[in-house]
């Protein structure tokens, strides 16, 4: 048994999965038990329940919680449909071979984001098969996730290797992504700060199963023409790809990457949905990609987020240029400072250049790994 109990509002601020995820990865990471309570308490369902797109349910943050569970050899009780409360009492983090699989196209970008930081603090080195939907809605791509997010978590001494086995689109699923992680003693902390110029942009976009190859070409095509009404002078590199073999299912969509001359890393992203035109799909990305470049912070809108777990446990103090704070990034601020001593402060940039442009510092609780 765990010798400290946190408990944790689960109907708070973002009131959804980023409240389970970052509170079960912490509590697990901390040996301390979490109960979470009135999940989802706000909705018009509430209680734990699948994630609901187009009416097809997706059990990611069910799968989520109990990979975590596994990780850990914990106890997970409440973890059931239209329960509003779980309680989770971690073991040690073993490491070894686990398996999540939602048998939906549930994210395994999101199994990712719960079980990633949990592994790092491993008694050795873990090997994640996580099955599920690679490209979703609600959730990182798993190009993303490869492209932008993995690239700036190695800041931090973050070490894996992540092998997409299959790609897998809603609403079957079917795909398949094997991490490899190994543990660290600690975690370093980072400073983005320093944006840079914008020196690349480039992507891909594809179809999958029996859609044509046409419309790779007309997101790409449509996504370069919206680029160019903003930036003229960058070559715009973005590959039309007909998925065949590593794909499971039909899909199309579109992610689009923008690197700064200091390493930071900017996407928009988007899938296509039955009776939405091919450009249109394009024109999204491409303008999302472009919001995410004006504020000329160092981190884009899917990032942040997704960085705060890592900051609070780093050791030292981190710093992160970034635009809007999201309600995805406050939710996680809270919940860190809630179950870690990490103190977070956000400040509006001095850029006099940059609007909506702010400083979120940490200083992280300096986690370290006992088994190394």
């Amino acid at each position: 048994m765990a010798a400290t109990t946190f408990e944790m509002d689960g109907s708070v601020m973002e009131g959804g999965g980023q409240i389970l995820r970052v509170s079960a990865a912490l509590s697990c990471i901390q040996g301390a038990s979490i109960k979470i309570n009135k999940i989802r308490a706000g909705r018009s369902t509430p209680g734990l329940r699948y994630t609901t797109l187009y009416k097809v349910k997706l059990p990611q943050h069910l799968s989520g919680l109990e990979l975590v569970r596994d990780m850990c050899s914990g106890n997970l009780e409440g973890a059931t449909v239209g329960s509003t409360e779980i309680t989770h009492t971690p073991g040690k983090i073993k490491g070894g071979n686990h398996i999540a699989d939602t048998h939906t196209a549930g994210s395994v970008g999101l199994l990712m984001q719960i079980s990633l930081p949990c592994a790092l603090f491993a008694q050795g080195p873990s090997e994640l098969c996580l099955k599920g939907g690679t490209n979703a809605e609600m959730a990182p791509q798993i190009d993303y996730t490869l492209k932008v997010f993995k690239p700036i978590a190695e800041r931090f001494g973050v070490q894996f290797v992540c092998d997409l086995k299959m790609r897998g689109y809603y609403p079957k699923g079917g795909g398949e992504v094997v991490l490899k992680v190994n543990p660290v003693k600690e975690l370093s902390p980072i400073n983005l700060t320093e944006r840079g110029n914008i020196t690349k942009i480039y992507g891909r976009a594809f179809v999958a199963g029996v859609l044509p190859f046409k419309l790779a070409k007309d997101m790409s095509t449509a996504a370069v023409r919206t680029i160019r009404k903003e930036i003229k002078d960058l070559y715009i590199n973005i590959q039309s790809l007909q998925e065949k073999d590593k794909a499971c299912g039909n899909g199309n969509g579109i992610i689009i990457i923008a690197e700064s001359s200091t390493g930071c890393l900017f996407a928009g992203s988007s899938l296509g949905k039955k009776g939405v035109y091919a450009d249109k799909v394009g024109i999204e990305a491409a303008e999302m990609l472009l919001r995410n470049i004006r504020h000329n912070g160092c981190v884009d809108e899917f990032l942040q987020d997704q960085l705060i777990i890592f900051m609070a446990l780093a050791n030292g103090t981190s710093r992160m240029r970034t635009g809007p704070i999201t309600l995805h990034t406050q939710t996680a601020i809270h919940v860190a400072e809630q179950l870690t001593n990490a103190k977070f402060v956000i400040h509006k940039s001095e850029d006099e250049h940059a609007k909506d442009t702010y400083i979120i510092e940490c200083q992280g609780v300096g986690a370290t790994n006992p088994n190394l």
